[in-house]
């Protein structure tokens, strides 16, 4: 058995799942990356439709999310600084939970961005039908065109994802803050804004109070939106991904992670109140994004058409961290006997394109949804999305709070940057997301219809385990974590043991 670690020392691991990827990810990429991740069609485009139904009440739905979803980054974090992962919280999960955990944990996180780049590729198709010359074009050859051409960008090096999300991200930003520097213009002069819902109304707190109140629909109805508010906020997650790829993640990582609170308040929950007071809530739609809906009428030349090109790009952006993100965990999974075997397969660009290909192709569903139900298309993958994001979301703070619980115990060295109140946050965080799904069943028109889906989706979780368990090594955690890889390899105690040598092998060898 390893010694136990001496106080304030911090013991190495490696992933075995990591093995032969490009450490090529820059301090900026990862910034980026954060901020890319959690920003996306979830604010540009689902927003809009979201104040169509609850109103403005809605910010306080925002408000609560973004701080469970910090909450939860800040315990990813964590874990992140003590391993770094491009397996993340699957890796966690395994090392916490065992293999049924390292299961569920995956491939909810597959459903989540598997869905979601469903999602984006309908975003894609819904904006490009902003403009006449496109309108004729079916909606599902546009999202097939735009699943085609981001699988092409993450064929390439990590290098060429990181700048290629870089400048993605920074397009979203400065949209953003184009967008609040204007609205709060609009809102302190009281300018006339023309919608098509309404004709013109003048910016201004009278668009908070008026118009049937806070919450004109009643604060169940904001309730049950919850869920799609936590879908925007999926891909803060994402951070703890391109961990394993960064250089110096120790340092990287708790400076993109603290400052993600500020970002999810400046960005999300002050975008959504601004909405609210330059327009009437009757004033968006599901179908335009609410930045459009904006913009196109503060009379401002062409302010629409470009707001549209920039959202266009944020929905790109998502769904090429969607591939990204997915292509990794199914890999570290296919490492563990836990997914096909395909999905550990690496291109000459250390790029695990097996996984790719295979989220690419269940991608086609989407364009499938788009062909048979245009109309409704993105609400429904988008909720199934959300469920999978509160779910990844739960096991990392599952994950978390064993490894706490092990650290009282004396069994770990929590580093220095660590979740505050756990494990109370813990639990308050997961009695919360538990919460907003059982709300679904409220929603008859589409909630009980992606619960009915989910119950699929959990049927086909518990027949796969049963066809893949008897292909994963009872001592699989031995391989997959190494402790101290420059040093003497541990015994295998199931907890941190194993070979160094096992994390420099061929992982498609596992």
């Amino acid at each position: 058995m390893p010694a136990s670690p001496a106080a304030g020392q911090q013991r190495a691991h490696i992933d075995k799942g990591d093995a032969g990827y490009d450490k090529g990810l820059k301090p900026r990429h990862i910034q980026m990356i954060a901020i890319g991740g959690s920003i996306g069609t979830g604010l540009f485009l689902g927003a809009g439709g979201r104040i169509s139904q609850g109103g403005p009440g809605l910010t306080i739905a925002y408000a609560i999310c973004g701080l469970f979803a910090f909450l939860m980054v800040r315990a990813l974090g964590e874990l992140s600084v003590r391993r770094p992962s491009s397996g993340a919280f699957v890796s966690y999960a395994r090392e916490f939970m065992g293999e049924k955990g390292a299961y569920v944990t995956g491939w909810l996180f597959f459903l989540d961005w598997a869905t979601t780049v469903m999602a984006d590729i309908t975003a894609v198709a819904l904006y490009l039908h902003y403009w006449a010359v496109f309108v004729p074009v079916p909606q599902w050859v546009i999202a097939m065109a735009a699943l085609l051409l981001v699988f092409a960008l993450n064929m390439f090096s990590v290098k060429f994802f990181g700048e290629a999300e870089f400048w993605f991200a920074a397009i979203k930003v400065a949209a953003i803050v184009s967008f609040m520097v204007i609205s709060i213009f609009a809102i302190v002069t009281g300018r006339m804004v023309h919608s098509q819902a309404l004709g013109d109304t003048a910016a201004g707190i009278g668009n908070l109070t008026g118009n049937g109140g806070f919450v004109p629909n009643g604060i169940g109805v904001v309730f049950v939106l919850t869920l799609g508010v936590i879908f925007a906020f999926g891909g803060t997650e994402m951070v703890g991904v391109a961990a394993g790829e960064a250089q110096d993640a120790a340092r990287v990582l708790p400076k993109a992670v603290n400052s993600m609170i500020l970002r999810i308040f400046v960005f999300y929950v002050g975008s959504v109140l601004l909405m609210v007071l330059v327009l009437p809530w009757q004033a968006y739609s599901p179908d335009e994004s609410p930045f459009v809906t904006f913009f196109s009428g503060i009379g401002i030349p062409h302010a629409g058409d470009i707001m549209q090109v920039v959202i266009l790009t944020a929905a790109l952006s998502s769904l090429n961290a969607g591939l990204y993100a997915t292509g990794r965990t199914l890999r570290s999974m296919a490492v563990a006997g836990e997914a096909p075997g395909f999905a550990s397969r690496m291109n000459q660009h250390k790029v695990p394109y097996g996984g790719i290909i295979i989220t690419a192709g269940l991608g086609l569903i989407g364009v499938l949804i788009n062909y048979v139900y245009p109309t409704r298309a993105f609400e429904i993958v988008m909720n199934l999305a959300g469920i999978g994001i509160a779910g990844t979301w739960m096991s990392i703070l599952v994950s978390h709070w064993i490894f706490v619980r092990r650290a009282r115990a004396g069994l770990e060295e929590r580093p220095a940057y660590r979740l505050f109140g756990a494990p109370y946050t813990n639990a308050i965080t997961i009695a919360f997301l538990v919460i907003i799904i059982a709300a679904m069943a409220f929603d008859a028109e589409i909630g009980r219809w992606t619960l009915a889906m989910f119950a699929a989706v959990c049927v086909a979780l518990v027949a796969g385990w049963y066809l893949v368990r008897d292909g994963i090594q009872a001592g699989k955690m031995d391989a997959m974590l190494d402790e101290d890889p420059g040093g003497e390899p541990g015994t295998g105690d199931g907890q941190h043991g194993g070979t160094a040598q096992a994390g420099r092998d061929d992982p498609e060898g596992a």
